[in-house]
């Protein structure tokens, strides 16, 4: 059974920083790309960053780039999103995801907020 469980959010200043994790289980996560999507208040979900499995490749939104930075650690099976320099533009509920034997499995979200 897929699980991910997500923590790490919660209220910062403009300009501040935060780091997410993503625990997973279930799957062979070492093979598995993982991702990073929020949803802000009246908007849809939109896709933030991921982390390719193999060599270490990882992309980004252009309106993250250069200020998030996804990572991984295959032995704890843990994915997560450190960023910073964080705008209040970045407030949202952030998801992890996998897509794993055909179907999409999502974290429970947590909540980022920035704001002074």
């Amino acid at each position: 059974q897929v699980q991910l469980v997500e923590s790490g959010g919660g209220l910062v200043q403009p300009g501040g920083s935060l780091r997410l994790s993503c625990a997973a289980s279930g799957f062979t996560f070492s093979r598995t790309a993982m991702s990073y999507y929020r949803r802000a208040p009246g908007k849809e979900r939109e896709w933030v960053a991921t982390s390719i499995s193999a060599g270490g490749t990882t992309n980004y939104a252009d309106s993250v780039k250069g200020r998030f930075t996804i990572s991984r650690d295959n032995a704890k099976n843990t994915v997560y999103l450190q960023m910073n320099s964080l705008k209040p533009e970045d407030t949202a509920v952030y998801y992890c995801r996998v897509v794993w034997a055909g179907n999409t499995y999502w974290g429970q979200g947590t909540q980022v907020t920035v704001s002074s």
